[in-house]
């Protein structure tokens, strides 16, 4: 019989001194991976991206706010103090991030316990509605409640011989503005959250119900602390969300109810008050940069745990009393009807003509398919939907090849040096889309040696540089988590074989990873399709995107003409192509574990 010594302290020591140092290891990093030619091409390329349009231009904005005239002034700062329109948005921007931490959260969590966790007639249907909001968010979803709930939209009109002492405009304020970005922002719920509950144990579930606790106490004390860290990863990006919104407040909010982001867009159209627009934007940003800080710390300090090692498959619960039965039954499909009947409604009023869509009188003369002639016979009709397609497609493309070979660098090369390089290309997702805009315009205003002397403002080209920057990180993140997911044994055996390593990256690597690329793709190029945040401050006059084309349409300010129903025939196409986009990247995934289980 033998016996295994326990190592010592001496021993322990002698070992540790054996063993390589930290420094040692980033020094042996660095030198393996200045070796590689390719990967000090993209190293350059990639510090010259980021000093230019990340770090540049926001330098220069805070050298306008701190050093107008070349010295010193807290001038800017003053104009905001003592502006009460100013300090009024600030205050609604907070008030709305904090609201919808609140009500997303309610809405979203219920949406996905009653399709997949509790035992809902027709659940499937029911996620069918609640996953509009994957499609139809953003600017179509503003232009939407408002054609339905606005002074002259349809619900309002319907309403108006019933009351005939409403006001026209109660659709209108914080109140709206909260409702409608509450049920376009549950899509992350719908994606994630759903992701997260799919992994909560069931035999935990089970011995629970053997214990003798409730379906509530089982919810309450075993499902939802599980699902927790999703709960407030999706908590964070809704605050931020809230705290940087655009569309909504500006279409809905009214006089009453203006936030930052739109306040800075009133600020910056005037030169007598762009510095004001800066520091509001500055503001923004610090706020943004606080509140992660604040927050991921919260998250830090919290205990989330899963009690088993082997899961078993989720099963629907059953809501065993007959009033909550109801109950449920009754909020599930009234939510299923709110989110259904704006895009199905925009639908039907794509096929109708413009006296129609006014006066909300459906009759069978009034459907016609004009519309959708025009918009793909009419140059300028078809312009603003491909302009979009055009921009989402390039700047995704771009995205995913470029940050293809830096995060395979940062995965591959862990070092100070890939570390920071990580860091500084996560910036555009700490600092808002407004603050960026308003960089990229001061600093490309005059011509730039960064860029060979030549001024941006004004150009397509900015536009595209701003799309690019915002889904940086977003593309950084999944693809470095595709490169870490692929099996070490199967780079070694291609080392071993004699592959070099971009061989390696070519024909290993990168079909492994081609999925997810793929995948990001397409999510970039929804996300671009109808973005107004960015397009609304750097959008070429004569090269406009849809999504100022549907916003202006709100407004009534249109230049084709039926400037409403072509929004429509847009808002219709948007859908099409994300939805097809969305069956691309989850459909068919979704169906592949089906046919696993089965």
């Amino acid at each position: 019989m033998t016996t295994e010594a326990t190592p010592t302290a001496s021993t322990r020591a002698i070992a540790a001194q054996k063993a390589p140092s930290q420094k040692w290891l980033w020094q042996r990093s660095i030198r393996d991976m200045l070796r590689s030619p390719l990967v000090i091409i993209v190293l350059v390329v990639t510090a010259w991206f980021i000093v230019t349009f990340l770090i540049v231009p926001n330098i220069t904005l805070l050298g306008q706010i701190f050093f107008p005239d070349g010295s010193p002034s807290g001038r800017a700062f003053e104009k905001l103090l003592s502006s009460e329109r100013a300090m009024r948005s600030l205050l609604n921007s907070f008030i709305l991030a904090v609201s919808l931490s609140v009500t997303v959260n309610v809405v979203g969590i219920f949406i996905v316990l009653v399709t997949r966790y509790f035992a809902i007639r027709g659940s499937k249907l029911l996620w069918v509605g609640y996953a509009t909001a994957l499609i139809y968010g953003g600017v179509i979803a503003v232009s939407g409640y408002k054609f339905m709930f606005g002074s002259n939209g349809f619900v309002t009109k319907l309403l108006i011989p019933i009351f005939p002492d409403i006001d026209p405009h109660w659709f209108q304020g914080p109140l709206a503005v909260i409702i409608v970005m509450t049920f376009a922002g549950t899509g992350q719920h719908m994606l994630f959250l759903s992701a997260a509950l799919a992994k909560v144990d069931y035999t935990t579930i089970e011995a629970a119900k053997m214990m003798g606790a409730s379906a509530w106490t089982i919810l309450r004390r075993i499902v939802l602390p599980t699902i927790k860290p999703m709960i407030f990863a999706i908590t964070i990006l809704t605050f931020l969300g809230g705290l940087s919104a655009f569309a909504a407040p500006q279409v809905l909010g009214g006089t009453g109810f203006q936030t930052i982001s739109p306040m800075i867009l009133t600020f910056a159209q005037a030169p007598s008050s762009r510095d004001l627009a800066a520091v509001l934007a500055l503001a923004l940003g610090l706020s943004t940069l606080i509140l992660l800080f604040v927050l991921n710390r919260m998250q830090k300090g919290g205990t989330y745990f899963s009690v088993s090692k082997v899961p078993s498959v989720m099963e629907k619960q059953k809501i065993t009393s007959p009033v909550g039965n109801v109950i449920v039954h009754a909020i599930a499909y009234l939510l299923f009807a709110i989110y259904v009947i704006p895009p199905l409604l925009i639908v039907v009023f794509s096929f109708t003509d413009a006296a129609t869509i006014s006066s909300g009188d459906l009759r069978p003369e009034s459907f016609t398919l004009a519309n959708y002639v025009k918009v793909f016979t009419d140059p300028a009709a078809l312009k603003p939907l491909l302009v979009s397609v055009c921009y989402g497609a390039i700047c995704s493309l771009v995205v995913v090849i470029g940050v293809l070979f830096i995060a395979r660098i940062v995965q591959r090369y862990e070092n100070p040096v890939t570390a920071f390089f990580e860091y500084l290309l996560h910036i555009p997702w700490v600092l808002p889309a407004t603050l960026l805009a308003l960089g990229l315009i001061v600093t490309f205003s005059v011509p730039q040696a960064l860029v060979g002397g030549t001024v941006l403002t004004g150009t397509v080209i900015l536009l595209g540089i701003a799309f690019v920057s915002a889904t940086i990180p977003f593309t950084l993140r999944l693809l470095k988590a595709a490169f870490i997911g692929v099996p070490d044994s199967m780079e070694e055996a291609a080392t071993i074989l004699g592959a070099s390593s971009f061989y390696t990256f070519r024909r290993v690597l990168l079909p492994l990873v081609l999925p997810t690329a793929a995948a990001i793709t397409a999510l970039n190029f929804n996300s671009l399709l109808t973005d107004y945040d960015s397009a609304v401050f750097l959008a070429h006059p004569l090269y406009q995107p849809l999504g100022i084309v549907i916003q202006n349409a709100t407004k009534g300010e249109g230049t084709l003409g039926d400037a409403t129903a072509l929004s429509f025939v847009y808002t219709v196409i948007v859908m099409i192509l994300a939805g097809t986009a969305m069956w691309a990247v989850y459909g068919r995934s979704t169906r592949d574990r089906a046919s696993a289980r089965r």
